[in-house]
């Protein structure tokens, strides 16, 4: 069982990092934190993977007052899905005509949909940004959905001052990746195995033990919500 949710979330961050990739050839928006990313970037001089895997633990380091431990997952993918961004646009070409950038931003919300589901269903740690919401979230009251809003109209923002690409590829992911991730999250969930009335928040990762403290709803929307690297 371990071996396939190590390798699930290996395939999964891969393909997450290529996505991104995708997105920014696409050249119609990325999402908010890539817009981030992006400005980041540009601004520094340092390749877009660069800056992803230094942002993944810069925000890490914000984890420490949320009381946040990080799994296996979470070192993984903040390592990889930089990693893998640059192998990605090292690989894809940029699209100047139009049917080709939309066919390009079709399939990057897809595979991200497709990859979100596999290092989220492996359940072995959030990654960064995920963790930075789900915990302000548990440390405030607020809700999940909340909390990644501000954190996410924060970045946004920030990175739209900085030169990051905003336009309708950003749209199309906040409105996308949601129901797409929660449509696939079901078949790529690995079951755990746990001891019938002994259940603890220490016996579930990450993501189910977020949920053990919230109600049934708020636990659906922590895990479902969990589409950021």
């Amino acid at each position: 069982m371990m071996t396939r949710r190590i390798t699930q979330l290996l395939i999964g961050l891969a393909m997450y990092g290529i996505s991104l990739a995708m997105f920014i050839r696409a050249g119609l928006g990325l999402d908010p934190w890539d817009v981030f990313h992006q400005g980041v970037a540009g601004l520094s001089g340092l390749s877009i993977g660069t800056v992803v895997v230094a942002v993944s633990f810069l925000v890490l380091l914000l984890w420490i007052p949320l009381r946040q431990k990080p799994g296996f997952g979470t070192l993984a993918n903040a390592v990889l899905v930089g990693v893998f961004a640059d192998v990605g646009l090292a690989l894809i070409p940029a699209f100047s005509h139009l049917g080709g950038q939309i066919a390009m931003l079709a399939g990057a919300v897809l595979l991200n949909g497709i990859a979100s589901a596999c290092y989220i269903g492996a359940r072995l740690g959030p990654g960064a940004r995920d963790g930075l919401m789900t915990g302000l979230a548990r440390r405030t009251g607020w809700s999940v959905r909340l909390s990644r809003t501000l954190i996410e109209v924060v970045v946004l923002g920030v990175g739209w001052l900085l030169g990051g690409s905003v336009g309708v590829g950003t749209v199309v992911y906040a409105v996308a990746i949601g129901p797409l991730v929660q449509l696939l999250l079901p078949l790529f969930t690995v079951p755990e195995k746990v001891v019938p009335e002994k259940l603890e928040a220490k016996d579930v990762d990450t993501g189910a033990a977020e949920a053990s403290e919230k109600s049934a709803p708020q636990a659906r929307e922590s895990l479902t919500a969990q589409t950021t690297q």
